[in-house]
């Protein structure tokens, strides 16, 4: 199948691309058209291919003329040149919930529908009118019609936002559903709306208060200076926060971390969370033991990702202390309910790497770790 996408450069194009590349069909042919190609390549393209995604539009031009000469003339010169070529592929285009607005590009974008619908008669051919609302994700370009791009950009480059009308609610589309829609067309047949237009599904569709998205993305900004993994139950946050870490420059994409060192090895928070505990690295110097305490209320899981340990715990209050070896070899993991004295031995030659979960993070006033010995001393009451 050969695939004519127009405004390939743009953030909708890119995404695009990206979608149809990752199909792995090797019978996809796809031309690309933006400003950098000719009139002679459109004419060759509309006569071979056998789909068409029309994305090419002009959002903010620096002259109120280019809404038309961009969003209409441009498209109706396209689907002129199918016809003259006799070629009729199905069309999509992306058009905009604002076509049913009154300023210029709005009857613009309404004027390109309507000369896709004409195109449809004409032609004998599919028309597929997509009105999309704020579309955000990856590519985006800040400062142009994308407030979660301009949002994201800023707030990662520790710059004011201004945030007008706080309490507008807005409608968001998230691009990788915008994408995985689009391709379904190339391999079934996808009914319009009522109205005979193409949406997503409501449950793609996010209504968030302006306030309520910077309130969000100044969190994303915190809790990364703390360690923190939002909570990504949402899927509108989950694909919010992905968005904004491609905002991010590259000299934030790392992280510095704490390791408390000495001469049995290391310590390291690594990961915290509202809700879901801490994750961490115990590194472990051969022959040393570690731990020998108990916690009345967090529990930990212990999972050897290098080396060999064993680990050794006892229900206080008993006598019977139960034994467990893990290794990177045979991966499991090890739980620890509270009211057991544990410990921790490397019983290999190599240094011995575990990743600790526990169920709370921690808390230097608070740490709900008290000293007691595995093997027992004397009964606990």
């Amino acid at each position: 199948m050969k695939i004519l996408v127009t405004g390939s450069g743009g953030f909708l194009g890119k995404n695009l691309l990206a979608g149809l590349r990752a199909q792995g069909e090797e019978e996809y042919t796809i031309y690309t058209y933006d400003k950098s190609n000719t009139p002679e390549e459109l004419k060759s393209y509309t006569r071979d291919c056998d789909f068409v995604y029309h994305l090419a539009a002009v959002h903010r031009p620096t002259r109120e003329e280019e809404f038309r000469e961009i969003n209409y003339e441009f498209f109706q010169t396209m689907l002129e040149l199918l016809r003259e070529n006799g070629n009729k592929c199905p069309v999509l285009y992306t058009s905009s919930v604002q076509a049913a607005q009154d300023t210029a590009y709005a009857k613009s974008k309404r004027m390109a529908e309507e000369a896709l619908r004409e195109h449809e008669e004409k032609n004998n051919s599919k028309g597929i009118i997509y009105r999309l609302t704020n579309t955000f994700g990856k590519w985006a370009r800040p400062y142009t019609y994308s407030v979660v791009a301009t949002f994201c950009y800023s707030i990662a480059r520790n710059r004011g936002i201004e945030v007008h009308n706080p309490d507008t609610v807005m409608n968001f589309y998230y691009i990788d559903d915008v994408v995985e829609d689009f391709l379904r067309h190339l391999k079934e047949e996808v009914p319009p709306c009522g109205d005979g237009y193409y949406r997503l599904k409501e449950e793609y569709c996010y209504p968030v208060s302006v306030r309520e998205l910077a309130d969000i993305l100044r969190g994303f900004k915190k809790a990364r200076e703390e360690l923190y993994i939002p909570d990504l139950g949402k899927p509108f946050v989950k694909k919010l926060y992905s968005t904004y870490l491609s905002y991010l420059p590259p000299d934030q994409l790392m992280l510095p971390v704490d390791s408390h060192r000495d001469d049995r090895g290391s310590f390291t928070e690594v990961f915290r969370t509202d809700g879901r505990g801490q994750f961490s690295l115990n590194v472990t110097k051969p022959g040393i033991k570690k731990g020998e305490h108990y916690h009345n209320s967090k529990c930990e899981r212990f999972f050897v990702i290098a080396g060999k340990a064993k680990i050794q715990m006892r229900r206080i209050g008993t006598d019977e202390v139960e034994e467990y070896v893990l290794s990177a070899e045979k991966p499991q993991i090890i739980e620890i309910p509270p009211g057991y004295t544990h410990n921790l031995i490397n019983i290999g030659d190599t240094d011995l790497h575990t990743l600790i979960w526990a169920n709370e993070v921690f808390d230097r006033l608070h740490p709900d770790t008290y000293p007691c010995p595995v093997p027992p001393l004397a009964k606990e009451y």
